[in-house]
């Protein structure tokens, strides 16, 4: 029997960064396997309409989904953790909000009424918040609120919660409130305070938290929990203590054995039981108890700032725990990576892979890469950017054609192995024009491709706008270079290979979006087994 859509939403306090995203995805796989059809969505309270032209260093990486949205990063904790696909639907930013209104305005939908924050504005959000509670699909949607509160951009969101609450009604919206208590060394004991005055910060805004999820390095004692429960008007039992563990992935765990989904689901009225998650936890005991390891040297610009490159990392741990192997990712500064310094850097590695990517710095470091460890015979895998590196290298290098480049990179090159798409010429708007969301790949059989997916059709997830010039394909084939994949609609090149070396692999598109810890990804999996292999064999 279909229950009614129930919502909740995950607030935050005192600091960013506490994790209100992997606190969402674990609820959610808590409740998932319960058998309840749940999806998650973030709201982000900044003004780009989508974080497609941010810089990594301000954001982060850009996450894409099959249907084409340039997202937040937390969808890919979500899909991650849930095994499923999420869209459009399921990242909203003030500036779409706004955008939307504008638009309706435009057309004279509001009847000459003057538009305002209140109703407007918060009747969007509220739209945007039910699209996937509304289409049938889910019986529990949750909703991460970005920021903290108190902050200006976040009011909105707030007002928009405190509205859907009493609309709906309170067995079918709760609020769960993250939360930092501090540690003083100096003092020897963790403080309270900070969450009181977040939690009175909340109220103010009309807003009562249901449970609040405690950030802490130290368990919380009996003592402290009542305290909290008493200050911040929450049943003691739903003060849920969320300590520091090894891996985001202990998470799910951790919230089940403070009893988060139980709380949860008797607020919302609905029946709980033990939730199966054998598979989850067959893939941390292969994670936590690796047979072998494996050292990958991940060569980009952005390497400073980890989650710019958060999926190739969640990535690798997935294909490590399928291998049972620890990966040990070896992060490489492009810029500063030449000729002089290469083999220093790059000679000990099990393996190489070059991240993608935009822009000219870095460039001739990535290229100097490829070709040490395509001369050297190591595990090489490009992506994106990484594998326009590996044409234009080997274009410089075995073709002799030595100005091969990226009309990217130099507009008037001679030999532009790799050129903008003929889609992408006429455009000059940046956000959210690049070849974006699921493409079909044709691959050809009796090839590496062919061996780590098994099949001859696939669908993987594109962000970019320069590809491999066909006009050079049949020359760095008669080469050795062979393109054994290609979208079936333009024909252009998805992926390259090198037959007669031990493994090296280049995609045009994205393969970290879609590895899940359920379905780790081939190209990902195989690459660790070719270093492993590599290895042992040194």
């Amino acid at each position: 029997m279909a229950i009614q859509t129930k919502y909740i939403f995950v607030t935050g306090g005192v600091t960013s960064s506490l994790g209100k995203g992997i606190i969402a995805a674990s609820l959610a796989k808590l409740l998932q396997a319960q058998g309840y059809r749940t999806t998650i969505q973030k709201l982000d309270p900044y003004i780009n309409v989508d974080p497609g032209t941010l810089n990594p260093y301000e954001h982060g990486e850009c996450y894409v989904t099959d249907d084409g949205a340039e997202t937040d990063l937390d969808l890919g904790h979500y899909e991650r953790f849930l095994n499923v696909t999420t869209s459009q639907a399921n990242n909203v930013t003030t500036g779409r909000i706004y955008q939307s209104v504008i638009d309706k305005e435009r057309r004279g939908e509001f009847l000459g009424k003057t538009v305002q924050v209140i109703p407007h504005i918060t009747d969007e959000i509220k739209h945007r918040i039910q699209i996937l509670g509304n289409s049938g699909d889910y019986d529990i949607v949750i909703t991460e609120i970005g920021g903290t509160v108190g902050d200006i951009e976040s009011l909105p969101y707030i007002e928009a919660v405190r509205q859907l609450k009493w609309d709906l009604g309170e067995e079918n919206a709760l609020v769960i409130h993250l939360t930092l208590i501090p540690f003083l060394s100096a003092a020897g004991e963790l403080k309270t305070k900070p969450t009181q005055h977040s939690v009175k910060t909340l109220m103010e805004s009309g807003v009562q938290a249901d449970i609040l999820v405690c950030r802490t390095e130290h368990e919380l004692h009996d003592g402290l929990k009542s305290k909290l429960a008493r200050f911040c008007n929450v049943k003691k039992e739903a003060v849920i203590e969320s300590i520091d563990v090894a891996t985001i992935y202990d998470v799910p765990n951790l919230m089940l054995s403070e009893g988060l989904d139980k709380v949860v689901l008797n607020d919302l009225g609905l029946a709980s039981k033990t939730p199966d998650l054998t598979k989850w936890n067959q893939f941390i005991e292969r994670h936590k108890n690796p047979k072998n390891e494996v050292t990958i040297g991940l060569i980009g610009k952005y390497v400073e700032l980890q989650d710019s490159y958060k999926s190739i990392l969640e990535s690798f741990i997935h294909a490590g725990a399928e291998n049972e192997v620890k990966v040990n990712v070896e992060p490489i500064h492009s810029e500063y990576l030449t000729q002089s310094n290469v083999e220093f850097k790059l000679s000990h590695l099990d393996g190489v892979l070059v991240a993608p990517g935009f822009g000219e710095r870095g460039i001739e470091g990535k290229i100097e890469a490829v070709q040490f460890v395509r001369e050297q015979n190591i595990p090489f895998f490009g992506i994106c950017l990484g594998m326009q590196m590996a044409v234009i290298e080997y274009a410089r290098n075995v073709l002799q054609l030595e100005d091969a480049n990226s009309t990217e990179m130099d507009s008037d090159c001679q030999n532009p192995v790799i050129d903008l798409m003929e889609s992408q010429k006429s455009v000059t708007d940046k956000g959210g024009t690049m070849r974006l969301g699921a493409w079909d790949c044709q691959i050809e059989q009796n090839s590496l491709a062919y061996d780590i997916y098994g099949e001859t059709q696939i669908s993987e997830r594109h962000r970019h706008r320069y590809e491999l010039n066909d006009t050079y394909t049949k020359q760095l084939e008669a080469h050795g270079l062979r393109a054994s994949g290609f979208n079936p609609e333009t024909d252009l090149a998805e992926i390259i290979e090198l037959p007669e070396h031990n493994w090296f692999i280049g995609v045009q598109y994205h393969p970290e979006y879609k590895s899940t810890v359920a379905q780790p990804h081939p190209l990902f999996v195989a690459f660790v087994a070719a270093a492993l292999k590599y290895k042992t064999n040194k």
